[in-house]
């Protein structure tokens, strides 16, 4: 398995196929990330296209153990951040 892509490379990958500098690049990529995490914290979601779906989902309270020593207690409610992956990218994965 190869290491995934890190920053760098997506910000020149994404550069490239933009025809664009990297610093347009970084900065597309940097206001994605920050609508994305805006939208989904306050408890929305966003679609995007090709790649899939990120949203927000409350979990109310409940009783978890601790695996070390076997207490049962109360976590309290949270959220949860959930990616869902679009049919069009496993296809394309599946080939």
């Amino acid at each position: 398995m190869s290491k995934p892509m890190t920053k760098t490379q997506l910000v020149a990958a994404v550069a490239e196929a933009m025809g664009s500098d990297k610093k347009t690049a970084s900065a597309a990529l940097d206001a994605v990330a920050a609508i994305v995490t805006k939208e989904v914290a306050e408890g929305g979601a966003v679609t995007l296209p090709g790649i899939g779906k990120v949203s927000c989902k409350a979990r109310p309270e409940r009783q978890v153990r601790n695996p070390a020593t076997g207490e049962t207690i109360t976590k309290p409610a949270d959220k949860q951040v959930k990616v869902t992956v679009a049919k069009v990218l496993k296809d394309s994965v599946n080939g």
